[in-house]
């Protein structure tokens, strides 16, 4: 019989625990404070994006989308190079090509780069759900009955309904 405690690796620190709900930023693109969910059913992050239009720069794929504003004002366009397209599975279970991007993310005080879909989410509660593999090898733990443990709600200007 083997034992268990020769399965577990030993903790190196002590995991920071978030919130199912936490406020983000994606630094690079510039949104800052963003309402996220963290989902750790869903292996690759999404952020909402419309008028999805690839673009050629210095031989290079780009990609050009609208995303919501996270100050409260109007809509944003965003640019960014194109990692690479791939199935992802929608909420339902069914694969979508999409495009996916790189850029900066940081939750808390900490900052790494992720992988992140573009697709429509102007019908989910969330702009942008976190998933596993971006919280991977970063020492976090999800407490599933808290939200936003790592800061308080951003104050925003009148206009948009904050999501």
């Amino acid at each position: 019989m083997t034992d268990r405690r020769k399965l577990v690796k030993p903790l190196k620190t002590l995991p920071t625990i978030i919130g199912w709900m936490e406020y983000v930023d994606l630094p690079d693109l510039p949104l800052h404070d963003i309402k996220a969910k963290i989902d750790t059913g869903a292996r690759t992050s999404a952020l909402h994006a419309e008028d999805i239009r690839r673009f050629t720069r210095d031989g290079h794929v780009w990609v050009s989308f609208r995303t919501e504003s996270t100050d409260g004002g109007p809509d944003v366009w965003i640019e960014a190079p194109v990692k690479e397209k791939r199935n992802i599975k929608n909420t339902s279970g069914v694969p979508e090509n999409r495009i996916v991007i790189r850029t900066t993310f940081r939750l808390g005080d900490q900052s790494w780069p992720v992988d992140l879909s573009l697709t429509d989410r102007k019908n989910m509660t969330f702009q942008m759900i976190v998933g596993r593999a971006a919280l991977k090898n970063h020492s976090i733990a999800v407490h599933t009955m808290r939200a936003h443990l790592l800061r308080g709600r951003p104050k925003r200007k009148e206009g948009k309904e904050n999501r």
